[in-house]
């Protein structure tokens, strides 16, 4: 729980980021988290009101506190969309959560803020259609259940094939890969599939989960990139999108480390690449 704070404070020490760019996001409406979630769900949940098992298949203790940080990440999602569109590029240092489905949490996920920023962009707009860049180690399950019957949004998840979720959903593009799989071949993977999806889909915007878990020192990983391959991972996402003019929004996904301070560096990789991205390409 402590890394997002501790995220945003190394970024602001190491001089990757100053003070003017960090904007601050508020709670979104309950009506924008129904866009996604289930009136019943979204009440149960920001009143204290789910079942001990409901609450179990989240991993995460319910508090007060715990409810305000996550409808903060939501808006900080819907935020960093927001933010893209104006910018080209923008990072969230939370979100990612989407493992969530409209009526449940699952696998630390409560509200799925990918889903509920594209309905919200969707319903305002703001964009037509979506791509879903998702390579956390895990599938993102939730998303692809919940656009699986929606042309506009396209949802494509490169994850590890013996991983959570036991029962993965269809996306529209699964790229299951093996246990132990390395940087180069993960980038050669990645290369050979993102540029065709972007001539395909053509989204006016790409929403980007960068979960570190495929480093190979996460503990619930299973593969074995390295700092530098999530780096050059990012730095592949952002240059393709935006040198082919598709605006990135980006958010941190998973990732599990015994070193604190280990994780959020590996965190803070997606917002030095986007740095210099950003720079690059003089957004």
């Amino acid at each position: 729980m402590p890394k997002f704070q501790l995220l945003c404070d190394r970024l602001l020490q190491d001089g990757v980021i100053n003070l003017e760019q960090i904007y601050q996001p508020g709670q979104p409406p309950t009506a924008w988290l129904e866009l996604v979630h289930q009136p019943d769900y979204v009440q149960a949940y920001c009143g204290g009101q789910l079942t001990a098992k409901a609450q179990r298949r989240i991993g995460l203790p319910w508090s007060s506190a715990l409810v305000k940080r996550t409808c903060t990440a939501v808006g900080g999602t819907i935020l960093t969309a927001k933010l893209a569109l104006q910018y080209g590029l923008a990072c969230n240092t939370a979100g990612g959560t989407h493992h969530a489905f409209p009526d449940y949490g699952s696998g630390f996920c409560i509200f799925n803020d990918l889903a509920i920023a594209t309905r919200v962009l969707q319903q305002q707009g703001r964009v037509g259609r979506v791509l879903v860049v998702d390579l956390d180690v895990h599938q993102g399950d939730g998303t692809a259940w919940i656009f699986a019957q929606d042309p506009s949004v396209f949802t494509f998840s490169m994850h590890c094939g013996e991983n959570f979720p036991a029962r993965k959903q269809t996306s529209d593009l699964d790229v299951p890969l093996a246990t132990g799989l390395e940087d180069q071949a993960y980038l050669a993977c990645l290369a050979h599939h993102l540029p065709d999806l972007l001539s395909q889909v053509k989204p006016d915007l790409v929403l980007y989960d960068a979960g570190v878990d495929p480093h190979r020192e996460d503990r619930l990983g299973k593969l074995a990139l390295t700092n530098t391959g999530l780096y050059q991972r990012d730095q592949m996402v952002l240059d393709t999108c935006v040198g082919a003019g598709y605006p990135v929004a980006c958010v941190i996904g998973g990732g599990y480390g015994d070193r604190l301070e280990d994780l959020i560096f590996r965190h803070s990789l997606l917002h030095r690449a986007a740095t210099a991205v950003f720079q690059r390409h003089r957004l």
